[in-house]
């Protein structure tokens, strides 16, 4: 552990995820450095930690889509002497549609946010890590990395199956100095992602076993990059769902993702 308190950066900090990854590491004695794009829900959550952990927090709001946020961003931490021991990729969204009903600045902007820029916050601030000899990445992938991809949202499981295995290769190459990395893999989970993608009433219908709250997936999280793992898949069912998919053929996982992907885009039209 470092000398002082662990500085915690945690990007898409304004709700859902990022902001219990800020409660759970405020509770445990970290100060926190928050960025979203949404300044006043960060500021909120600024406040709150503050008077119920007598934290140092700082936010620093960016869009991780415009291409100089990540530079932008560490230039900022650097100029207020902040050094990140955990960082922890959290921010994302989902583009709801098929490949060619997009506009490409609409994908550009969706592999910026989710592949990009959290590949350039890594290689930003890994160096610091390294040289203090501890340091924390959590990479907030899904399991939708470890499945068949779906039609429709169709950058999603790519984004994610990528941030897996950056993060495996990541971790084999400092855990030795005293940094771990963890792609952290939840599945549903109680946010407001699915009300942003406007896919709400088609996951009301999932049922309720399939689902976790951002504190249980946090949680895991939390023990998972503590404990060495490099890859947490969260959750009893979504484990279950992982096991089943690699004992499958690939040619029968992919009919049954294209299946259930079509049965649920049904069930949307009827609803």
């Amino acid at each position: 552990m470092p000398a002082t308190r662990p500085l915690t950066l945690v990007t898409g900090a304004s709700a859902g995820i990022g902001a219990a990854f800020a409660r759970d590491l405020a509770a445990h004695g970290h100060d926190l450095v928050l960025t979203a794009r949404r300044t006043e829900r960060l500021e909120t959550l600024a406040q709150e930690l503050r008077s119920a952990h007598a934290r140092t927090v700082t936010v620093l709001p960016a869009d991780l889509a415009d291409p100089a946020a990540v530079s932008q961003l560490c230039d900022a931490l650097q100029a207020r002497g902040l050094a990140v021991d955990w960082l922890i990729n959290n921010a994302g969204y989902g583009v709801p549609g098929t490949f060619e009903s997009n506009d490409w600045p609409v994908h550009e902007a969706f592999i910026r946010v989710l592949m990009t820029a959290p590949t350039e916050l890594a290689w930003r601030l890994l160096p610091g890590m390294r040289e203090r000899g501890y340091g924390r990445i959590i990479n907030v992938a899904s399991l939708a990395g470890h499945v068949p991809g779906s039609a429709g949202h169709t950058l999603y499981a790519a984004s994610k199956a990528y941030l897996i295995k950056f993060s495996q290769s990541l971790a084999l190459e400092n855990r030795h100095l005293g940094v771990n990395v963890c792609a952290l893999c939840p599945g549903f989970t109680w946010s407001e992602f699915h009300d942003v993608t406007g896919t709400r009433p088609l996951m009301n219908k999932l049922p309720a076993f399939m689902w976790q709250t951002a504190e249980a997936v946090v949680r895991e999280g939390h023990d998972a990059v503590e404990h060495g793992d490099v890859v947490h898949v969260t959750g009893g069912v979504n484990r279950f769902i992982k096991g089943m998919v690699k004992m499958l053929p690939d040619r029968l996982t992919l009919w049954l993702s294209g299946r259930e992907s079509k049965r649920y885009r049904d069930l949307g039209e009827l609803g």
